[in-house]
């Protein structure tokens, strides 16, 4: 019966170990850490744009206008707890020179559980993150050509809740993603007033100075959602090389705005009134459909080195800033296990 038991406990300690060890490989989209140990992926990429021929773009004379270099840097650190329970902070800053903006484009703490694991190497992960986009706050400038962005953040508070399955053959991986994100409205913004364009009131283009505007003002935002679904695929060629790629899709939602926070005099109420029925539902939205690849050289036991590739179709809304024709990306990952 001791044998037994023995054997048991052994197989038991062998088929924990080996969950536990799905994946040492970082880039491999099934990596989490293991009990105690960190893990930091440090990267940075070149990004080169050709902005579209939407409205907006073609109402502030920049439609098909080139945008290089635009420089991204990313920090993804991961830290296990367990070795099926981690917890991690995702930071991420764009640099674009060409159309003076700049600022986080990401900012996110998470838990990540895994759920399921199983002897052959199939996975169920479970994960939910803080979205900290209201670090910094939303900023922005009203023209008489409409509104323009000066950073990335859109300066709100909100949540994220997302799902993985995948499973490892040997030397070959696929996964399939899934997450949520919910923001929550809030006045955490600088809008900086130029000009508006009341031609429809019979007024022309007006200064807002001239009207008695604030030189800048805050809004309430309403709150927004975007989803994102996707598909990684990994292949393990030895224990130095690997190469990846992937897809997911992005829906970003419209920005709304329901009311100017800051007070503004009595005599300007229906200037307000006539820019709010404009900006209500602002039309800015997006969806991204982003092709991805990766092929990785594990230099050491704890450090590897990556190129990434990333490009981007997309189909912008009426008065979106962020569409293209052409979107690509390419950058190096330097990834640290100890």
């Amino acid at each position: 019966m001791k044998k037994i038991l023995g054997i048991a406990a052994a197989t038991a300690a062998m088929a924990t170990s080996a969950m536990a060890a799905i994946t040492n490989n970082m880039e491999n989209p099934l990596f989490i850490p293991t009990a105690g140990q960190f893990a930091s992926k440090t990267g940075i990429g070149l990004l080169y744009k050709k902005a579209d021929h939407s409205e907006a773009m073609k109402l502030k004379n920049r439609a098909g206008v080139e945008e290089f270099p635009v420089w991204r840097f990313t920090e993804d650190f991961r830290y296990g707890i367990t070795d099926r329970f981690s917890t991690y902070v995702s930071l991420g800053w764009t640099q674009n020179d060409d159309i003076d903006r700049k600022g986080m484009h990401r900012a996110r703490l998470g838990l990540d559980y895994r759920v399921i694991e199983t002897t052959n190497n199939f996975v169920w992960d479970l994960y939910g993150e803080a979205y900290m986009a209201g670090l910094q706050r939303m900023k922005g400038a009203y023209d008489a050509d409409g509104f323009k962005y000066d950073n990335f953040s859109n300066g709100r508070w909100g949540a994220v809740f997302g799902t993985k399955v995948g499973k490892r053959w040997s030397q070959f991986t696929a996964s399939l993603f899934a997450e949520y994100l919910q923001t929550f409205g809030n006045h955490n913004n600088e809008i900086k007033l130029k000009k508006f364009d009341l031609t429809s009131m019979g007024f022309g283009v007006q200064n807002a100075s001239a009207l008695g505007f604030p030189d800048e003002i805050s809004v309430d935002l309403k709150s927004t959602k975007e989803i994102t679904i996707g598909t990684n695929l990994f292949y393990q060629i030895n224990e130095n090389w690997s190469f990846g790629g992937g897809f997911r899709f992005v829906e970003h939602t419209d920005n709304g705005v329901k009311s100017i926070h800051t007070d503004v005099s009595n005599a300007n109420q229906m200037v307000v009134k006539g820019l709010l029925a404009e900006i209500n539902n602002m039309n800015d939205g997006w969806d991204e459909y982003i092709l991805s690849g990766v092929i990785a050289n594990q230099v050491t036991d704890w450090f590897q080195l990556a190129l990434v590739g990333e490009y981007t179709f997309d189909d912008a809304h009426k008065n979106s800033q962020n569409g293209t024709d052409v979107k690509f990306e390419i950058g190096v990952h330097a990834n640290l296990r100890f």
